[in-house]
Parts: C-alpha cells; structure tokens; sequence
C-alpha cells in the first residue's frame, strides 16, 4: 500500500476516525454490508496472509456475539421457536447477526489502522500535544507483536535446555509454563525500564527540544482531508434527516432506495473504498510511467557502436 503510506499521518488518523466511527455508531444493514467488505479487501491488500490468519480470532468472536443475543433478548414479532419457554425471534437474529458485522468491521478497521498507523506517525501526530501519552500509545501498538517476537524465543530456548512446555505430565506442563511466562515478564519491564532510560536521555519531552519529521502536509493531503471532511458531513446530514436510519424492532422498518438513501450508500462505499482507489490510481500511474519508459526504448536511436 504505497500511496497509503506516502499520506500525511494526519490524513489517515483523520480517515480512520471517521470511517471507524460511523461503523461503530450504524446499524444499517447497508452500510454495515459496506464497511464490511470494504474493510476485508483493504486488509487483503495490506497482508492477505497475516489477515487470513487472524481470521481463526475473529470470526468465532463475531459468531459469539451473533448468538448471544437471541438467547437474551425476546423482541420482535416474528417467532421462529421456543427454547425454555422463551421465544426466539427473527428480529433478534437478524439483530444479532448486524451487531457481529458491525464488531468484525470494526476489528479489521483497526487491524488495518495498526498496520498503517505506525509507531512514528502516531509520535508526529500526538508528541508536541502529550508527549507521555504519545509515547504510551506507540509502545502499545508494539507490544503484542514483540510479546510474540519473544515467546518465539524463549520457547524455543526452553525446548533446547530439555524444559518443553508441551512435553511431560500435566505438573511439568505447569511448571515450564510458568518459567516461560516468569521470564517473559522479566523481560517485558527490563526493556520497559531501558526504553524508558533512553527516551529521557534523548531529552524526549523537554520544552524547546527540537525535532525532526519525514512528514510534509502536501497538496494531495489537503484536497484527501477536505473529501473525507466532505463524505463525513453528508453522513452527519444524513444522520440528521433520519435518512440512514434502520430499525429492528418491534419489527423491520424496511430498506429504502429513494435518492436520499441512494446518496447516502453512495457516498459512504466511495469513503470506504477510498484506500483502495488511492491504490489504483497509483498503480495505474506506475504502469503508465513504465510503459511510457518502454515505448521511449523502443523509438530510441540504436546506439552509436
């Protein structure tokens, strides 16, 4: 994701603000399918692989919660069946099923979001406004795959020395276990100790300290700011209009495709596609350059021998 990565941080921490609000806050079945799919090809895109492996934490989440509700909540008039006397509804199926597609939009939003967002754009964004809580973050979002990083090696290290977690009787287990986790730990604050030790030695923090920064706001990353602020504020109008409403409950209030609803789904899948556009057309310029490259080889002079 090239073109991603060459935006201003402010630029994506704008987008995905807003495209992760609206997920969070719609539950219309349109715009929920939107995000969805949307959110699944830009992770694609970014890490097909590591996607589709952490599909395997993601989906029974989602499947989970798509269950939970009709067993707790009895509304709706359409009655399927009963279970202890309880009736289950279609509405609240139906329900349920928007609530896991809204909780996976979300997941893969900030999945992506992790993937782009990284540790110095979020420093650049947040260090002059909170310099600790800048810091915070950053070290967080690094956490859990370091974290891994390291169990990687300690287990490995463990199963060299004959001390096998997976090996042995279940007291074994417990103990190996607990030794990879005890040295886990004390890894996690020593390096906790020496980031911080050497973050304050670079004087990070201090009033007046100078420092240096890759990213420069272009024009591009105006005319993007300016669009997302655009697709935002329709969906606010929208929202005000109650044009972008669906309800479960008692029953469906059914989809409607009048012009206003037409705009709405409209506008809301071109924000969602807007990474993936922004790839394309960089794509299409990079082939556009190369074939111009080629085609000048060929109506060049041969060289003089």
């Amino acid at each position: 994701m090239y073109s991603l990565n060459t935006l201003h941080p402010i630029v994506l921490f704008s987008y995905f603000a807003v495209i992760t609000g609206l997920t969070m806050f719609y539950m219309h079945p349109v715009l929920l399918i939107i995000s969805l799919i949307c959110a699944i090809l830009l992770n694609v895109a970014i890490d097909a692989r590591a996607f589709t492996a952490s599909l395997k934490w993601f989906v029974p989440f989602a499947l989970i919660a798509a269950l939970i509700n009709p067993l707790i909540s009895h509304d709706g008039e359409i009655v399927l069946f009963y279970v202890n006397y309880q009736p289950i509804t279609l509405e609240a199926i139906i329900y349920g099923l928007a609530m896991s597609c809204m909780l996976l939009a979300v997941l893969f939003w900030f999945n992506a979001f992790s993937k782009l967002m990284t540790t110095d754009k979020f420093i650049y964004l947040f260090g002059k406004i909170s310099p600790a809580v800048a810091l915070l973050i950053s070290v967080t979002m690094r956490l859990i795959p370091r974290f891994k990083q390291q169990l990687h090696l300690i287990m490995n290290a463990q199963k060299a020395i004959g001390m096998d977690p997976s090996v042995g009787n279940m007291w074994q287990r417990i103990k190996s276990a607990m030794r990879v986790l005890s040295i886990l730990v004390s890894w996690a604050l020593e390096n906790g100790i020496e980031s911080a030790d050497s973050m304050k030695a670079c004087g990070y923090g201090l009033s007046g300290r100078s420092t240096f920064s890759i990213f420069i706001f272009t024009k591009r990353d105006g005319s993007l700011l300016a669009l997302i602020a655009s697709f935002f504020a329709i969906q606010l109008f929208a929202s005000w209009h109650d044009w972008n409403d669906f309800y479960f409950y008692p029953t469906f209030s059914g989809l409607s495709w009048q012009w206003p609803q037409l705009i709405v789904y409209s506008s809301y899948a071109v924000l969602a596609l807007l990474p993936l556009l922004l790839e394309l057309q960089e794509v299409r310029k990079w082939r556009s350059l190369t074939s111009k490259i080629s085609i000048s080889r060929i109506h060049s002079p041969n060289d003089l021998h």
